[in-house]
């Protein structure tokens, strides 16, 4: 999918889309003072594949914040937490996701999408103090920190270690792998809703128009690509558990925040952590699932600031 392709893109104007236009209705569930639209622009950079990587920048000054959204989401998954926050920041949209382009091998681990998301580091966010990242984007943040330590001043990670497998996250793989295609759109809110029930109906159909398109026949299906290689070492990536090694190399105030009303993370996870970077700062969101910025995005928010607040190494 080319990153331009707006048929494949984002989702049908009938259904009252407009990528920029749905802030107002975060802001007013969350009871965030609304003061007009933010400054919101999309960015389209070349990678060293040939391919391209999209984000969303927030602001028109250098960017204090870069956010890595998880598996199968995009840059749209922390809107809510940016209006919150209200600082210029980087919102990724990670290969494979998004408006980014698809890999042809449909190879989507953390080691390799850090060194995609080291360039719009690089290029969007040199100067960022902090790099928060959730679900598969925490990895691939982890991986960024440990390898490219000069862009990340701060690291913050949401509900994910490399103690994470199949059956901890048995739930998500089964939403993620589900139905390619559906019949309405209907149907893909339907099931979204399904899968989420501690959400608003009116948060999952924002989230489902920022990551779904109707296609030509008439049917719709996900944004993101079918992923090959993002849970464990089923391509040329290592596996999750190898990734320990890369917690270990950190070498900046970092915090992992995972969600008390059910994660993907254990108690072992914790430890082991903790064991490896005794440094850190371990926070339970209680009320949130595995997506704490859609569940509790303020909260998160404030978690964010605490980092921010941390003196960098």
């Amino acid at each position: 999918m080319a990153a331009d392709d707006d048929s494949c893109a984002h989702a049908d104007s009938d259904y009252g889309y407009d990528e920029f236009g749905l802030f107002v209705e975060n802001a007013e569930e969350h009871g965030l003072d609304w003061r007009g639209p933010p400054s919101v622009r999309r960015e389209t950079l070349p990678l060293p594949s040939g391919l391209a990587l999209s984000a969303l920048v927030w602001g028109t000054s250098d960017p204090e914040l870069v956010l890595i959204h998880g598996a199968a989401q995009n840059a749209h998954t922390w809107d809510t937490v940016a209006l919150a926050l209200d600082r210029p920041l980087v919102a990724l949209d990670l290969p494979g996701h998004g408006r980014s382009d698809h890999r042809p091998d449909r190879h989507y681990g953390p080691v390799s999408m850090s060194r995609d998301a080291a360039v719009a580091v690089a290029a969007l966010a040199p100067a960022a103090e902090a790099v928060v990242g959730m679900s598969l984007g925490g990895l691939t943040s982890v991986c960024l920190a440990a390898d490219r330590p000069e862009l990340v001043k701060r690291l913050g990670v949401v509900d994910i270690t490399p103690g994470t497998d199949h059956k901890k996250a048995e739930s998500i793989i089964a939403f993620v792998e589900g139905p390619e295609y559906f019949d309405s759109f209907e149907a893909i809110l339907a099931r979204t809703v399904e899968h989420n029930p501690s959400r608003s109906v009116s948060s999952l159909r924002r989230g489902v128009l920022h990551n779904a398109h109707r296609t030509p026949d008439g049917r719709w299906t996900w944004n993101y690509d079918r992923l090959r290689d993002w849970k464990s070492g089923s391509g040329p990536e290592p596996g999750f558990g190898e990734l320990w090694e890369k917690v270990s190399a950190v070498t900046v105030p970092a915090a992992l925040w995972q969600g008390g009303a059910w994660s993907v993370v254990d108690d072992d996870d914790v430890a082991e952590w903790m064991r490896r970077l005794p440094d850190s700062t371990h926070t339970v969101v209680e009320g949130a699932g595995h997506s704490i910025q859609g569940d509790r995005p303020l909260e998160l928010a404030a978690l964010i600031e605490e980092l921010l607040a941390r003196p960098a190494s």
